[in-house]
């Protein structure tokens, strides 16, 4: 794969679920695009709540007085080059996050992908034989890892697997940031893996303690809550997915953490977020409105 900057990465005739006669509608291709209004979230500090018909503004210290972005990184600052990872869950926030990042002039790239993505057991093979060539093409200086909901395996095996991560991203140049996934509904297909996938965030923490200056793991349930049915956790009618409106708060309240561990200010939503990101086909595989 070249160095062109890319928003997603899925398999050729992949869907969003690994089992989409169960999650999805049916729908076309075509999505309708979310019009984002950042007002106050009910029960969380995203800023971003659906409000159709309103104009989106947000947080943030608008252009620079040479008229470029504020999010402008300096020479040498993080990101300039992020990489993003994790399984369908992370593809359908990469059109919002990559979108927000390119507004802040980091170049975005994402490898997350459907059915797998993750580190952990033999479903994970694919992205182990894959990211040493997307690290070497993209060269990124932050690879973002969501976990998945596949890392499968005892916490042993979820350390190592997030060991050997860190170990990958930081022989190529680049510090890691991992992010646990959102609530998801646990339907019959992820039931019997439930403490597997309630395991991995606490794994992954415990790697990123060892590691304190390359790699950061962050909670994501400062956004989410813990509750898929939440109306806070955001998540689309097959209780797992994220729509525009999910995705974009993600995005916002990710860019606030990469300004917390490093010099980097998140471009304004209003010079994201209603953008043709919002009319990716992959929301409307969903049903997203």
């Amino acid at each position: 794969m070249d160095n062109k900057t890319t928003r997603t990465v899925r398999p050729a005739g992949s869907t969003v679920s690994a089992h989409p006669a169960r999650r999805t509608t049916g729908l076309g291709l075509a999505a309708a695009a979310a019009v984002l209004g950042l007002t106050a979230c009910g029960g969380a500090d995203t800023g971003i709540e659906t409000d159709n018909g309103t104009a989106a503004t947000g947080s943030g210290t608008g252009a620079t007085t040479d008229g470029q972005p504020s999010g402008t990184p300096e020479n040498g600052a993080k990101p300039q080059r992020l990489l993003w990872m994790g399984d369908s869950i992370a593809e359908v926030e990469a059109p919002a996050l990559g979108a927000a990042l390119e507004a802040a002039r980091v170049e975005f790239a994402s490898m997350a992908a459907t059915g797998g993505g993750g580190v952990v057991g033999e479903v994970a093979e694919p992205t182990w034989k894959s990211l040493p060539q997307k690290l070497e093409s993209f060269a990124p200086d932050v690879v973002a890892y969501q976990i998945s909901t596949y890392d499968w395996g005892t916490p042993g095996e979820q350390r190592a697997a997030y060991e050997r991560l860190a170990g990958t991203v930081n022989d190529a140049g680049a510090e890691l940031v991992i992010v646990s996934a959102p609530p998801i509904k646990m339907d019959e297909f992820y039931k019997p893996h439930e403490a597997e996938i309630e395991a991995a965030p606490k794994s992954a923490e415990e790697v990123a303690d060892e590691h304190p200056d390359t790699v950061r793991f962050l909670e994501s349930a400062a956004l989410w809550g813990t509750d898929s049915t939440a109306d806070r956790a955001q998540r689309s009618k097959d209780g797992i997915h994220s729509c525009q409106q999910g995705s974009a708060a993600f995005a916002k309240w990710f860019g606030e953490e990469l300004g917390r561990h490093y010099d980097f200010t998140p471009a304004p939503a209003e010079e994201w977020a209603n953008g043709e990101w919002t009319g990716d086909e992959i929301y409307g595989r969903l049903g997203c409105r």
